[in-house]
Formats: C-alpha cells, structure tokens, sequence
C-alpha cells in the first residue's frame, strides 16, 4: 500500500506503484496472445505447405521410373497412398493429386498435389481473424529421359 504524504495528489498518484504489474498484464496479454497463436497458426499452416511440396516433389521422383503416363500415375498413387500420412499435418484423406503430361512440352510430365487444409487445427485457434487459404496447391514437373 501507498503511505499517505503531504504531496499534492498527483505527485502520490505518480509514486505509488501497487499493482502497476497487473494494470500492464492485463492490458498486453491479450494482444501478446493474439500474436503468439497467429504465429502457431501460420506455422501449422506452413509446415503442411511445406509437407505438401515435399510429398509432390517425391512422387514425381517416384513416377519417373514408369515407362509411359498410365505406370506413372500408378508409381504415385502408390507412393501417395504408402507415404502421405507419414509428412507432418497431412491426412491422406483430404489430398487429391493428379499425373498429367505437359502439353506444351511431351518430354515432361507434371504432379499436381490439392490438400484439403480445413482439416488441420489451425480453424480452431482464432475464429473471425483473417487466415490462410483453405486449400494448399503444389506442383512439381519432371523431365522424361536425359538431358
């Protein structure tokens, strides 16, 4: 508690600190949590990104083994269906993936991979704050034979 002294009211007001802590927790923690769970959010968000590039990229590298567009797409669908629910934050279950030919250029062929990212737990962070897209999209292109 403050001690009463023959100062002006200002000047007790001014030197008196009790609960000052307090008056100052309570006015950042909100706006300190805000910040840290759109950092957790984002993060969640860039990690299945991330994962996503990483599982396109692989089956890619995977389906090149294939001798003509039908293996290749089986090469993938295989590995996508072996290995997807191994990457962090993706379920094998929201993901769509295609293996097309490129049309401008027959020496390559493109995967494409879409995921479904309503299912990770970011949407229940922060209700009515802006957020990422909903659906993530990645590609990968390869070549077909040597240089």
């Amino acid at each position: 508690m403050c001690t009463k002294s023959a100062f002006p009211l200002i000047r007790r007001l001014a030197a008196c600190r009790t609960a000052v802590t307090a008056v100052e927790f309570t006015i950042l923690a909100p706006l300190f949590l805000s910040m840290f769970l759109g950092m957790v959010a984002f993060g969640i968000h860039l990690a299945a990104s991330h994962s996503l590039q990483q599982i396109a990229a692989d089956a890619t590298r995977t389906a090149i083994a294939g001798l003509d567009l039908a293996e290749r797409r089986a090469l993938a669908t295989s590995f996508v269906d072996a290995n997807a629910n191994s990457y962090p934050f993706i379920d094998r279950d929201s993901l769509a993936f295609s293996v097309v030919e490129n049309p401008a250029n027959p020496n390559q062929f493109t995967v494409s991979v879409l995921y479904d990212a309503r299912t990770l737990p970011i949407w229940n962070l922060m209700k009515g704050l802006p957020m990422p897209p909903t659906e993530i999209r990645r590609v990968s292109t390869i070549r077909v034979g040597g240089l």
